[in-house]
């Protein structure tokens, strides 16, 4: 049987055309400009996805704050996906309640979306998507790839984290320590000679320290 490759952090995100609970879209190229989060789950009416759609959609405008956008993916009709919406609006749950999804819902009852992204694997389901979450970047370029298996329900606020560190590290040439947050030190650019190594660590520039001359840090404003 002829798979596709599953593509790569670094890869043109694979273009294609689906209809959606938003109407037709044309992926990735409406979303020139703008970070979009792609994401596969299961099946509509299945309780961990209910609870991650009640949650994407509850953080919609957050995301939108970041220049992001949400688009699913499962293997449903689109009328099911209409349905399971609509069902969503009437549930409430830690406080979320009359969440109206708003943005697309990829039909792909042929699977060939989730086939071209990989997220179907045979060793969980050959019928359903694994919970995968692709992170694409205003250039249409894959940025992270994280899966999920069918049990386990995502963890949003590292979603949401994770774009904030990519457009960090993009618009100051940084990369982002263990557990970064907004406001917190970013490490720079590793020294590449000798001596920039050791201006680096012999520096009085207020505005940066390091632990040794491989890791070093600036400091974000307060």
């Amino acid at each position: 049987m002829e798979q596709n490759r599953m593509p790569l952090i670094g890869d043109d995100a694979p273009s294609f055309t689906a209809v959606t609970t938003q109407g037709t879209i044309n992926f990735p190229q409406d979303y020139k400009g703008k970070w979009v989060i792609l994401f596969s789950h299961p099946a509509d009416f299945t309780p961990v996805c209910t609870t991650e759609f009640m949650t994407f959609g509850s953080m919609m405008e957050e995301f939108k704050a970041i220049n992001t956008e949400l688009v699913g993916l499962s293997v449903d009709s689109l009328y099911s996906h209409i349905a399971w919406l609509r069902k969503i609006q009437e549930l409430e749950w830690k406080g979320k309640n009359h969440i109206e999804v708003k943005f697309p819902l990829i039909e792909d009852i042929r699977m060939e979306v989730a086939n071209m992204y990989g997220m179907i694997q045979p060793g969980q389901s050959t019928t359903q998507a694994v919970r995968a979450v692709f992170i694409i970047d205003p250039k249409g370029k894959i940025r992270t790839i994280l899966y999920y298996p069918l049990s386990t329900g995502r963890n949003f606020d590292e979603i949401k984290r994770i774009v904030l560190a990519l457009q960090k590290a993009d618009a100051d040439n940084c990369a982002t320590p263990a557990d970064w947050r907004p406001g917190d030190d970013v490490i720079v650019p590793t020294a590449g000679s000798c001596g920039t190594a050791k201006e680096r660590v012999e520096s009085k520039d207020p505005s940066m320290y390091c632990l040794d001359w491989f890791l070093c840090f600036k400091k974000e404003k307060k």
